[in-house]
């Protein structure tokens, strides 16, 4: 599928507020209702739009603690860690990895104690490295033009 300088600027909208009517949205873009749907319609076919979602506050609701972990796994046992990570609840995000580690994770938990118990559930087949997060700098990730 070929993006144009049109589609851009619908994903760029679209990620700064997804919630944005296809009027709102047409009236941003300079382009009709019909045309904008359209596009978006074919955005999303093509799986360039994943979906909509929306962000949570997590310190709000009580995980007040951050912290990434390396993970390296002991005999091979990749399958098992993916399967314990598909449902742990307060993952971020898990990535398998090139490096010394096999996975990098972010983990938002409520207390001190709920990182030990998630390095104490994979230990058998795992080795970790954990560093607390401090604070969060500002990037910007937006879409980038690549027209």
């Amino acid at each position: 599928m070929k993006i144009d300088e049109v589609d851009m600027r619908i994903l760029h909208e679209l990620q700064t507020d997804s919630r944005l009517s296809i009027r709102e949205l047409s009236k941003r873009v300079n382009l009709s209702p019909p045309s904008v749907t359209e596009r978006v319609r074919r955005l999303e076919e093509h799986n360039i739009i994943e979906g909509y979602t929306i962000r949570l506050n997590k310190k709000k609701l009580g995980c007040a603690i951050d912290c990434i972990v390396e993970v390296t796994m002991k005999d091979g046992q990749y399958e098992t860690f993916k399967e314990f990570m598909k449902n742990y609840e307060y993952s971020e995000w898990c990535y398998r990895i090139a490096g010394a580690a096999c996975f990098i994770v972010k983990l938002s938990v409520p207390s001190l104690a709920d990182i030990e118990h998630f390095i104490n559930a994979i230990s058998s087949y795992a080795l970790t490295e954990t560093s607390i997060v401090f604070s969060q700098v500002d990037v910007n990730d937006r879409i980038i033009n690549l027209l």
